[in-house]
């Protein structure tokens, strides 16, 4: 296996790539998926132990946990999965329920890491920990090769586009570190990932519980060529920031900053005082800077940015995904859940849109249903109007369906009380992701995505 599916040895700064400075100052962030007892927490148990961003205290803990309960072997007496298994239910079934989050940095990069759960009734949880992740790394079980779960996130990681894949071919000490059997687990991730139509994978064997190839490369694989997973970690690109760079302009509205009486100007040295209106939300994408043209949405109107307020200070620009405060030239009717974006650049506003659901809820969804989609800060009613269709996990096809049921992923056509400048998730990846809720109750049902809109309203 000295040739992985890329090859990872030649990665280095690609073109585009964030800047990399000596104080971990670029966010990488990073999910795990895969099946039951794939050894993801234990991996990234591995990870954060290795890259010594175990304290030492929580260390201690672990380790006399992990001797109560007779834990030994290769891991030198310390359970790994006890540094991200947080809730007693996972602690006692040995299981992984709910997204941990986790937060360690080298000299060259900060991390931001998901454990997700590999539980087929826990997939909605995986859906969250990959919907903002750089990478996904999906562990195999060297003994299991692929298997259905292994199809199903990575379905999920096609629709939700997420940049890299990493597959982490795990438990290879079992196997006797056997080149022949990674090689052809290789092959077969090679098919399945030519049958979704992703991009280059990169393939690493590794054991967890033993550390091979996780934050340092293993003698006992004279026969991978290629980086650790740490290493690769630490050279992939971040594309998200750069594709988010060159897309449109866009701010959801969260908050109007309208105080009382008058305030003092943002970074100016003299005590000027005026009037203060300002809109404020996260960049969602693009770049604006100060004497930019902008339309706001709903409504259309036409005006200028003045000013931008970041962090109590006045700037020139600002970018995804800082959170700022916006001053437009003009007094305009802006409320919750307008949207301001680059003039000249929105679609036309439509009521209709055909969409990916990952369908999160034990209620089936089934056409004519009513529910509530949110679109950053904006929640309207909606109508499912059909659904035409959900992934075959077995052929990776699409199949007639009447409904979805919990964990499937189906394509749907959606009708919208109001029309909304909807953007497909491919042109923009924040723009174009939603959520489905329930009217009554409030329960997510669905994470969405649009895959095209309809005709303008």
């Amino acid at each position: 296996m000295t040739q992985t599916l890329i090859d990872s040895q030649a990665l280095g700064q690609a073109p585009g790539q964030a800047p990399v400075d000596q104080a971990g100052g670029t966010l990488f962030r990073f999910a795990t998926a895969g099946s039951v007892d794939d050894g993801k927490s234990t991996l990234v148990g591995r990870l954060l132990h290795d890259s010594k961003a175990v304290l030492a205290d929580q260390l201690d803990a672990v380790t006399r946990t992990s001797t109560e309960r007779g834990f030994g072997g290769a891991a030198g007496g310390i359970d790994f999965a006890l540094l991200t298994d947080g809730l007693r239910a996972e602690r006692e079934q040995g299981i992984t329920i709910d997204v941990a989050y986790r937060y360690f940095a080298t000299n060259r990069r900060s991390f931001i890491l998901a454990d997700c759960p590999g539980h087929v009734q826990y997939t909605r949880n995986m859906v969250t920990g990959a919907t903002t992740a750089d990478a996904v790394i999906m562990l195999i079980d060297a003994r299991k090769g692929v298997l259905e779960q292994t199809r199903r996130h990575l379905s999920v990681v096609r629709l939700l586009r997420v940049p890299h894949i990493i597959v982490a071919v795990n438990k290879i000490d079992l196997l006797g570190y056997d080149e022949a059997a990674c090689t052809e687990i290789a092959d077969a991730v090679r098919t399945v990932t030519c049958e979704l139509g992703l991009g280059a994978v990169h393939v690493i064997p590794v054991s967890a519980l033993a550390g091979d190839n996780v934050a340092g490369r293993s003698p006992r694989t004279p026969w991978y060529t290629g980086p650790s997973l740490l290493e690769l970690l630490e050279t992939l690109p971040v594309v998200d920031e750069v594709e988010s760079a060159l897309e449109d302009f866009r701010l959801p509205v969260q908050l109007v900053l309208r105080p009382q009486g008058a305030v003092a100007v943002p970074a100016t040295d003299a005590p000027a005082f005026r009037d203060y209106r300002a809109y404020a939300g996260q960049v969602a994408s693009g770049t604006v800077r100060v004497g930019d043209a902008v339309t706001v949405l709903p409504g259309g109107a036409n005006t200028v940015v003045t000013g931008i307020d970041f962090a109590g200070t006045e700037q020139g620009e600002a970018f995804a995904p800082q959170s700022i405060a916006l001053r437009l030239r003009d007094d305009l009717d802006i409320a919750r859940g307008a949207v301001i974006g680059a003039a000249g650049t929105f679609p036309e506003p439509t009521k209709e849109l055909t969409a990916a659901l990952f369908w999160l809820d034990p209620r089936p969804l089934t056409p004519g249903d009513r529910t509530l989609v949110k679109f950053g800060a904006n929640t309207v009613q909606a109508i499912v109007t059909a659904v035409t269709g959900r992934l075959n996990l077995d052929t990776l096809e699409q199949e007639a369906a009447a409904s979805l049921d919990i964990n499937d992923i189906g394509h749907v056509t959606v009708r919208l009380a109001s029309a909304l400048p909807v953007e497909t998730f491919a042109e923009n990846r924040r723009a174009g992701a939603f959520l489905v809720i329930h009217p009554q109750d409030g329960a997510t049902l669905a994470a969405g995505i649009v895959t095209a809109p309809g005709v303008p309203a």
